[in-house]
């Protein structure tokens, strides 16, 4: 359910460290496929830096947002599939400041990347879920396989 993804500070379950840790294993969704765009548009990068700097207290939700925004317009103009789905999985990553859900986002357009690039969009899954730290792993566990059940190769 995605009110689990709610931040305590607007009424939600979600503690803030929890929270931090979300936008951590999105942006490493995000940065493990980014190779497979080759040279990356130079705002998906800056964008992965305001998702960390947030993380660490240094940057805004509304920072955060913009940066988003910037990622999936780089999507926007791209026509490669690995490309869009890259910047999407960046975009979505980011965007885990504003709603933390957003996370899993980058997870499945990451494992889109893979698969779009002709790789196994199971091994990126598990490269995920290996990823996951044990203060979101339930969380994670328990709510992306029914979005992927949603969300289309």
């Amino acid at each position: 359910m995605r009110d689990r993804f709610v931040a305590a500070h607007r009424g939600g379950p979600l503690g803030a460290g929890p929270h931090r840790e979300l936008m951590l294993w999105a942006i490493a969704c995000a940065e493990h496929v980014l190779p497979l765009a080759g040279a990356p548009d130079e705002r998906l990068r800056r964008a992965l830096v305001v998702g960390r700097k947030w993380e660490g207290g240094a940057a805004t939700t509304g920072e955060a947002m913009k940066a988003s925004l910037l990622a999936h317009g780089v999507a926007q103009q791209a026509t490669d599939p690995v490309a869009i789905a890259v910047a999407r999985a960046t975009g979505q990553a980011v965007a885990s400041a504003h709603m933390a859900d957003h996370s899993m986002g980058a997870a499945l357009y990451a494992q889109r990347a893979a698969f779009a690039a002709g790789g196994d969009p199971d091994a990126e899954r598990r490269w995920q879920l290996a990823a996951l730290t044990d203060g979101i792993r339930e969380l994670i566990t328990s709510e992306l396989p029914a979005r992927a059940r949603h969300f289309r190769m």
